[in-house]
Order: C-alpha cells, then sequence, then structure tokens
C-alpha cells in the first residue's frame, strides 16, 4: 500500500465511521478497488478507528469527563449499608450513563471474542455485505419515520443501555454500521435523532479503542488477519488522516440529522447496496479476497 493509498482510506475511514453507513464495508470495497481486489483486513480498519475515536474523546471531552466525574464521585453510593446498590438506578445521570456505557460494551466485546474467526473471515463476503447494507437502511428508515423522538439521554436507564449494547455489537459484520445500528435501536426506543447519535458516539469509545489497541498489539507481535500487509507508516498515516477527517463530520453530522433526519443516510445505504451488486455480477469486484 502507498502513502498516498494509505491517505484515501483514511479520508473514507474518517468520512463514514461516524455515518450510519458502516465504515468497515467502505474500507472493504474501496480497498479492494484500489489494492487489485485485495482486503485491507479486519486489522487495518481497527486500528484506523482509533483515529476516529479520538475525535470524539477531543469533541466530546467535556461530556466525558463529566461522566467519569461523577461516575468516580457516586462509587461510594454503590457500595453503601454494606451492599451493593443496583448502579444502572442512580439518580445522577451522568454517573448512570458511565455504568451504562460500561454494561453497554460488553456484549461487543464478548461476541467480538466469540466470533473473532467470522468477523476477520467469513463475514468480509461483499455479498452478505450487500444484504446487510440494504436490511438495515430499511430498519434506520423504519425507527425514523416511526420512532417517538421524545427520550433524552436523561432517560436513559438499564433496559435501555443493554439494548444499545446489544444494537452496537452488530456493526461486527461488515455493513450494519456501528452507529446505524446503534442509532436505530435508540430511534426505536423512542430517543430523540440528536440523542441516539450522541449517546452512539459516546457507547463506542471503549469498544472501539479497545478493538484498535488489541489489533495494534496483534500486528506488532507480527499476527496476520489474512487481509494485505500494511506498513506501519502507512497504518499510522490512514490513522492521522481519519482524525482529522472525522473531527469535522462529528460537528457536520450532528447538525444534519438534527435538522433533516436520516433519510439521506437510508437512501445512500441503498444506492450503495446496489452499485456494489452490480459490480460483482460483472466481476469487477470479487465477493472474497
Amino acid at each position: 500500500m502507498t502513502w498516498w493509498e494509505a491517505i484515501v482510506l483514511g479520508i473514507v475511514q474518517g468520512l463514514t465511521e461516524f455515518l450510519p453507513v458502516s465504515s468497515s464495508a467502505h474500507l472493504r470495497i474501496v480497498g479492494a478497488l484500489m489494492l487489485d481486489g485485495q482486503d485491507v483486513g479486519a486489522t487495518f480498519t481497527a486500528i484506523t478507528q482509533i483515529g476516529t475515536e479520538l475525535a470524539v474523546l477531543i469533541y466530546f471531552r467535556h461530556t466525558i469527563a463529566q461522566v467519569v466525574r461523577r461516575w468516580i464521585a457516586t462509587l461510594p453510593e454503590v457500595r453503601a449499608g454494606g451492599r451493593w446498590n443496583n448502579p444502572l438506578r442512580l439518580a445522577d445521570a451522568d454517573a448512570r450513563m458511565g455504568w451504562l456505557i460500561i454494561v453497554g460494551s460488553l456484549p461487543i466485546v464478548v461476541l467480538g471474542v466469540l466470533f473473532q474467526d467470522a468477523i476477520e473471515g467469513a463475514l468480509r463476503d461483499l455479498r452478505f455485505t450487500v444484504f446487510t447494507l440494504a436490511f438495515f437502511a430499511l430498519l434506520l428508515w423504519a425507527a425514523d419515520r416511526w420512532g417517538r423522538q421524545l427520550k433524552t439521554l436523561k432517560a436513559l436507564d438499564g433496559r435501555d443501555g443493554v439494548a444499545f449494547g446489544f444494537a452496537q455489537a452488530m456493526a461486527l459484520i461488515p455493513g450494519v454500521s456501528r452507529s446505524g445500528g446503534t442509532i436505530t435501536a435508540g430511534l426505536a426506543m423512542g430517543y430523540t435523532r440528536e440523542a441516539a447519535a450522541r449517546y452512539s458516539f459516546l457507547l463506542a469509545v471503549p469498544a472501539v479503542l479497545g478493538s484498535g489497541l488489541y489489533q495494534l498489539a496483534k500486528a506488532i507481535g507480527g499476527h496476520s488477519d489474512g487481509g494485505i500487509v500494511v506498513s506501519g507508516g502507512a497504518t499510522l498515516l490512514a490513522t492521522v488522516a481519519a482524525f482529522v477527517v472525522g473531527f469535522v463530520v462529528i460537528i457536520a453530522f450532528l447538525k444534519i440529522v438534527s435538522s433533516r433526519g436520516y433519510l439521506p443516510f437510508v437512501i445512500y445505504r441503498l444506492v450503495l447496496a446496489a452499485v456494489i451488486g452490480i459490480l460483482l455480477m460483472n466481476g469487477v469486484l470479487s465477493p472474497t479476497a
């Protein structure tokens, strides 16, 4: 992979990570078109996501700092009177969110470990990606169309937090979209468009950073996931590009969803699924690397 190709892939990652269009699917497709049909691999994808999550940490730094402070401050309350109290029922909304992010991160960690081989192999088949892009586009449209959109993040409780977590875990499958899965779940549970988007960003931080650092450690140790071999310099360049572009996209995305909703992304997903299907049928793309 050349440095220019790395920059392009980093830009693609930054543009698509926060939009409900599946960044992993885009990296899989753009990588295949640029690299003679070769798959960039799950490792490269996960490491470049570190860049976009750093953008989240900076953009939401005040919110994250407040959640961490309140979470720490209420630890004695969780273990009060010689017994454990349910932390998901804390009156303090910020502290409760801290616990919910922890609980909501568990499904993607557990399922990611259990199905690692499938995630890095069979599920990256572009024929399956066509299906997931289209199917989850329709789910997003339905949730945006008929969701009540009344709840704010202060209404977030344990049941909803777990549901958000399992929705995020669906993003292990290319084409689903981490933000798309969590936003769809949020809208279906009655959260506002902006609340669903904001929580999607916050919930992703532990899981995506953890996955990226784990894959980085494996790459340093010489492990291969079957994708193209990418140099450390090219991967770093792609990660930096993803960070810069991702920060700009966060600002624009929150403005768009507040005023226009998610229909543009639904249409985009359906068109993309159709285009990939046509490219596959004409042999321009290979379903597997």
